[in-house]
């Protein structure tokens, strides 16, 4: 096992450093540059911020600089932030991401494996029924319209007795739990319908194994059938799946904090992209990169762990 988790890191390095040699060149290739905008800047302020930020220098050098920056755990300067580095950029915007994502992922895991055992367990049943509609909805509803759906719902048809909305429309509120709860419930809706989805499709393959036909033969109660003997096969789908969860938390973040006005990852991604700020994007592709590996990675050993086989 532990040869294979080293096997598995050290292949996490040029993943990373590829991701990110790509997304570098391809912002610098773009026509245009961080400082064109409607005001003309004067040729010596123009050449000054060029010198500041080494864009007066051959693109590999500047690549050179700032994969040495990376390796001392810089991201860089933000060229539209004055006196902002990326790392406090991202440092201020991280515990309101992971404050929605990190929080809606866990409950999306445990609600989408229970429901979909129990699709599974009461198949072609009411329960079934309902979960594959739920299962639909959340796939086929996007975000930017379920978001300000649960918006229009919560915070605008259902009225307290002082004339409040239920929940608050939108905004962080200094983290207050009240206005978090539409942003987990939009990503946690959207994660458990394909959680569940997977999850009654293996249990129920899982299900019609010989195995499990013998365990019913010995009389075992379906309770220790389902959760001894058919739980863990079943799992290993779920399990390779939740990298891709958590990564689309981190993607769906820029619908999900534009919708509800959220100070997080997805709103610097967005003005990042929207000013041509390269640091700021990079710094973000490279979070997001490292997050992706380290997620795949943790995926990949669980399933190790639930199937020895893979490790071979």
């Amino acid at each position: 096992m532990l040869a294979y988790t080293l096997r598995r890191t050290l292949w996490a390095i040029p993943t990373i450093l590829a991701v990110i040699t790509a997304c570098y060149l391809l912002l610098h290739l773009t026509p245009g540059g961080p400082f064109d905008t409607e005001k003309q800047l004067s040729a010596a302020t123009l050449a000054n911020l060029n010198a500041r930020y080494h864009l007066d220098e051959p693109l590999w050098k500047q690549y050179l600089h700032y994969l040495w920056g990376l390796l001392h755990g810089d991201l860089g300067l933000s060229f539209r932030y004055t006196d902002w580095s990326v790392t406090d950029l991202v440092l201020k915007a991280l515990p309101v991401s992971l404050g929605v994502g990190g929080v809606s992922v866990p409950i999306a895991v445990v609600i989408g494996v229970a429901l979909g055992t129990i699709a599974a367990v009461r198949r072609d049943n009411v329960i079934d029924h309902a979960v594959m509609v739920l299962g639909n909805v959340g796939n086929v509803v996007p975000p930017f319209v379920l978001g300000p759906l649960l918006v229009w719902v919560f915070a605008i048809l259902l009225k307290t007795a002082d004339g409040h909305g239920w929940l608050p429309a939108g905004s962080w509120g200094d983290g207050e739990w009240r206005y978090r709860v539409l942003p987990i419930a939009l990503l946690t809706i959207i994660n458990v319908a394909l959680i569940a989805r997977v999850m009654r499709g293996s249990m129920i393959e899982v299900l019609s194994g010989n195995f499990i036909r013998t365990a019913r033969a010995k009389g075992l109660p379906a309770r220790t059938i389902v959760l001894r003997h058919a739980m863990k096969p079943a799992l290993m789908p779920v399990v390779s799946l939740l990298g891709s969860v958590c990564i689309s938390s981190i993607t769906a973040a820029v619908v999900t904090e534009s919708v509800f006005a959220l100070p997080g990852l997805g709103q610097l991604v967005v003005n990042g992209a929207v000013n041509r700020d390269y640091t700021l994007v990079l710094g973000l592709v490279v979070l997001t990169t490292v997050v992706a590996v380290l997620f795949n990675l943790l995926v990949d050993l669980a399933y190790a762990w639930l199937d020895p086989r893979i490790r071979y």
